[in-house]
């Protein structure tokens, strides 16, 4: 099993910035891809951003450009540095671990982000 725990959030001006980040523990050397998502009540969960072990990253098209995700394996972190941020990037941000040998996937609560003036 991973145990994952998110902080940095909080709120935040548009056109600021917030850097996310996420500790992994328990089974971390089973870890692969790891990646941040986000929810907004009454909407579908979205993908944010992954990045693979080796760190190859990826991103939706909204976060492309803005949005920028690391990882320290070593420390079992991943962190999403959030740049010109936008009301409509508000959402509770959750991290994901997705384990190499089961394919299990684990989930971190989620922490809150609001961006409004």
């Amino acid at each position: 099993q991973v145990q994952l725990v998110e902080s940095g959030g909080g709120p935040a001006l548009p056109g600021g910035s917030l850097r996310l980040s996420c500790a992994a523990s328990g089974n971390t050397a089973d870890i692969g891809v790891m990646g941040w998502y986000r929810r907004v009540p009454g909407k579908v969960r979205e993908m944010v951003a992954s990045i693979a072990r080796g760190g190859t990253p990826g991103y939706a098209e909204f976060a492309t450009g803005r949005f920028t995700i690391s990882r320290d394996n070593a420390n079992n972190m991943v962190y999403l540095q959030m740049d010109n941020l936008r009301p409509e990037d508000t959402a509770i941000y959750q991290c994901n671990a997705n384990l190499l040998k089961s394919g299990d996937r684990y989930w971190g609560q989620g922490i809150q982000v609001t961006v409004s003036s």
